[in-house]
């Protein structure tokens, strides 16, 4: 039996606790917010039944859930601490200086942080400052299975090795990133992403719907399986990225893309949310998270039957 204690409970403390009760696991969580016991439980009733069809572990149940109202009682027991508190680099310092006091040194302290480096997050910590570690995840938690581990400067290669066993037994694919860095790997390719799709829509040559469709119905597809350079090796042919990279490298000096952020005006703030809101059609954030789920649930039945071990390709990603 195995304990995760996780630390703030807005949307991806709450992924972290409904993975971890789908895995069997018992969960303490620590949130001073008001009605935030009552928020997790409504996401993890919500979540459930995606879970459920993914296959829960034997006895998991939503009951394994826990909360206390204070965060060194939070890691009590604990066999793994998630830390998810605002992005702002001040507060997590202070809060995971708080966990290094409290937790015994064995056990690992991973911060769900989207882009601080996990040196900067050590700073405070005296006790085992190398067990505090980067552990970013995407949202559905509860679905997505990659988690980025980064280790800081005081992190032994025993500390991410023991972090993959950790989060692997969560049912996560790790991705150990070979060095630290502002927004590790995944966000930055989303923010490079996201970016040209704002100048797109700022410049008017596409709404935000007509951006979605372009990934919808293309890009994304191969994505889901191959990525960005398995695509484009096969895009050269019998030849495979070597061809590739001599017929198409040419254009990566023509003007394509526009990498620096277009300005965020109000104008182009109100075309976005306008746009979003027009793909909303009228449902709750609530319904759509249900249907991104269903599908999401379909898709990893499918892909997971095409991931590297599949074709007896172990230790691969």
């Amino acid at each position: 039996m195995s304990q995760l204690s996780v630390i703030g409970t807005g949307v991806i403390g709450n992924g972290w606790i409904a993975r971890a009760l789908a895995a069997g696991w018992d969960v303490v969580a620590f949130d001073p917010a008001p009605q935030a016991q009552a928020r997790t439980r409504a996401f993890v009733d919500n979540a459930w039944p995606s879970l459920t069809r993914l296959g829960l572990a034997e006895g998991a149940s939503p009951e394994r859930l826990r909360f206390v109202s204070d965060i060194n009682e939070a890691v009590v027991g604990a066999d793994l601490i998630q830390e998810n508190v605002p992005e702002r680099l001040e507060l997590k310092q202070e809060i995971l200086a708080q966990l290094d006091a409290a937790a015994p040194d064995n056990v690992l302290i991973g911060s769900s942080t989207s882009g601080f480096k996990p040196t900067d997050l050590q700073l405070k910590c005296t006790q085992a400052p190398g067990r505090v570690i980067v552990a970013h995840p995407f949202n559905p938690v509860y679905l997505l299975p990659l988690v980025e581990l980064v280790g800081g400067k005081a992190t032994t290669p025993e500390h991410l090795a023991t972090a993959q066993n950790d989060y692997k037994a969560l049912g996560m694919r790790p991705l150990v990133v070979r060095r630290e860095i502002e927004g590790h790997i995944a966000d930055r390719l989303m923010e490079a992403l996201w970016r040209e799709a704002l100048h797109l829509v700022n410049d008017g040559v596409a709404t935000t719907e007509e951006v979605d469709a372009a990934v919808v119905y293309g890009c994304g597809l191969r994505w889901s399986l191959m990525g960005t350079f398995l695509t484009f090796h096969l895009a050269g042919g019998e030849q495979g990225m070597r061809h590739m990279l001599e017929q198409f490298g040419p254009a990566l000096k023509l003007p394509w893309t526009k990498l620096e952020a277009p300005e965020l005006t109000d104008e182009l703030i109100d075309r976005v949310v306008e746009g979003c809101e027009f793909q909303a059609a009228g449902r709750s954030v609530a319904a759509l998270d249900r249907r991104r789920d269903d599908f999401l649930v379909e898709l990893l039945a499918l892909v997971e039957s095409y991931w590297p071990e599949a074709e007896g390709l172990e230790g691969r990603i």
